[in-house]
């Protein structure tokens, strides 16, 4: 029993305002030791509220327990009568060990939990929250569900570690940053506040450096040596990688999981990956999204995450009654709304938009036409303006990169009324290239009424090598979005996005260990409606919206 008394500070109550939440009540809080199989110890906080607990959460990750963390993970739920196991991972914080991301956290999940249930306080029931790594803890407790794990809410939470890395078949950047984040986490006072003003350029000068696995290496030589072999491991099929991959964590739970995640969050496919295999095996699955940036789950989008978790914790662990009125709960973007569905996705019509030179028609199928190309230059390579990325993301202007020689933009006429699709866009390309190493950057945008052109959703992939001239399948990211009446639709092409992705140095080499760039001519067919996207249309959504008094 925690020695320190039950209290609830001020912050307690502000916070628990502005996330709309019920008054909190008193809690106590104490540090302890979680001894683990191989003789490490976890450092953790336990929480417990001054009356009976209405279960008991368990927390896991690697960003130390401090201020934002332990409110944001612990606190919170605390105040709404919930005890908490918040523990750091191995390695991290106050924990014994040595950090190696990833690699750890299935077997250390279960040690943890088996010293949990050793506890007085332990009432034989327990949930899991978090999110971002702590949703990935999740996922690889999950792999060997316990008997006595009552439900999970997972944040922004990715599954598949490899996947998310190398899964587009070139290497996803913002690994770099969250390396330099995890490296100076530890970094007190004067020292922490320049670490972060000096964060970006010191990520910049590594992700612009030839070969970048070398500069990785040695800036991380010392404060992060496990970046090393995930720069040199492409293969996400090597036995490495095995210990991030927990797939099988979505074949064996049976208890029931909440996913909360937004459109632009960098984990996005994953989630939706979660959400539908679940629903197949009839697990009790309900899903949430929001207009948020993965980071968003700590800021913006805390408030309606954590209601939402509590509402699943009271009927899931807690035995109240129902309160979440519909499974799949997303935001349509273009409209202030969000949307109740009883499954994903709604049902839809198919609209076809016909690539044209510059431009995108409904239904007309160009009979001829030329071939359009452009050059992808990775020592100039195409930039990343907005969407799923570390940091910087959500929906931006994206105006300039229509306007690039390396960019194809094909843009249909006005609206003559809104259009609302929700589900997955699919593109289909014919296209070749002369070397035939490629990737391929696609892009739905929205040119707004004062001709700005904003994200909505995109797709990334490295084209394998007997495919890089063919006709290619693209479907993007899952999106809700109501293009309104004026508005223009914008489809957008390239060969690839720097800093998101990895350059493709046109040669088929790993393109973090070469120096050795080259461009490479890609070619877009348009004759005869090879080259046309698919858009899943749900008519008559939304009220036609209110043109604005200038118009």
């Amino acid at each position: 029993m925690p020695t320190n008394g039950f209290s609830r500070s001020p912050i307690d109550k502000v916070i628990g305002r502005l996330m709309g939440l019920p008054k909190p009540g008193r809690y106590a809080k104490q540090t302890v030791r979680i001894p683990l199989s191989d003789g490490v110890e976890l450092g953790a906080d336990l929480y417990l509220p001054a009356g009976p607990a209405k279960g008991v959460l368990l927390v896991r990750g690697p960003y130390g327990r401090g201020a934002i963390m332990s409110l944001i993970f612990a606190k919170v739920y605390a105040g709404q009568g919930y005890g908490v196991l918040f523990a750091s991972s191995r390695g991290t914080a106050d924990s014994g060990g040595d950090f190696d991301p990833m690699r750890t956290e299935a077997s250390d999940g279960q040690d943890v939990v088996v010293w949990m249930r050793e506890q007085s306080w332990y009432p034989g029931r327990f949930a899991t929250v978090g999110g971002s790594y702590l949703g990935h803890t999740q996922w690889a407790l999950l792999s060997n569900p316990p008997a006595d794990l009552a439900a999970s809410v997972i944040q922004v939470g990715p599954h598949d570690f490899a996947e998310h890395t190398w899964g587009t078949g070139t290497f996803n950047l913002d690994f770099i940053g969250w390396s330099e984040q995890i490296a100076s986490q530890s970094k007190t006072g004067i020292a922490a506040i320049i670490a972060q003003a000096t964060s970006d350029r010191r990520v910049g000068s590594v992700r612009d450096s030839l070969p970048l696995a070398d500069a990785a290496e040695e800036h991380f030589r010392e404060t992060a040596p496990w970046v090393s072999q995930r720069l040199r491991t492409p293969d996400i099929s090597d036995p490495y990688w095995r210990p991030m991959r927990h797939s099988e964590a979505i074949e064996k739970v049976a208890t029931p999981v909440l996913l909360l995640t937004g459109w632009q969050d960098i984990f996005l496919r994953q989630t939706f990956v979660q959400y539908e295999r679940l629903r197949e095996r009839g697990v009790e699955v309900g899903m949430t999204v929001g207009p948020w940036t993965h980071t968003g789950f700590t800021s913006v989008a805390a408030p309606i995450m954590t209601r939402e978790a509590i509402a699943w914790f009271d009927e899931k662990l807690a035995g109240h009654a129902p309160a979440r009125p519909s499974p799949i709960k997303v935001f349509v973007t273009g409209t202030d709304r969000w949307l109740e569905l009883p499954s994903w996705p709604p049902a839809s019509v198919e609209q076809r938009l016909y690539l044209h030179p510059e431009r995108l028609a409904a239904d007309v199928v160009p009979a001829d036409g030329p071939e359009l190309e452009f050059i992808y230059d990775p020592h100039d390579p195409t930039p990343t303006i907005g969407g799923p990325i570390l940091p910087g993301g959500g929906y931006r202007d994206d105006s300039a990169l229509a306007a690039r020689g390396d960019v194809l933009a094909f843009t249909s006429d006005p609206l003559e009324a809104d259009l609302t699709v929700i589900g997955t866009v699919q593109v289909k390309l014919a296209h070749h290239t002369q070397l035939p190493d490629a990737d391929l950057f696609v892009r739905l945008s929205e040119v707004d009424l004062r001709g700005r052109s904003h994200n909505v959703t995109e797709g990334y992939q490295r084209l394998p090598r007997d495919r890089a001239d063919a006709v290619i399948e693209f479907p993007l990211l899952p999106t809700a979005h109501c293009f309104r009446a004026g508005t223009r639709i914008r489809l957008l092409v390239a060969g690839g996005s720097f800093a998101q992705f990895a350059r493709n140095p046109g040669t088929g080499v790993n393109p973090l260990t070469t120096t050795d760039l080259r461009t490479n001519r890609h070619v877009v067919s348009l004759a005869g409606g090879a080259s046309v996207m698919t858009l899943p249309v749900v008519p008559h959504m939304f009220p036609p919206a209110v043109a604005p008094a200038s118009a």
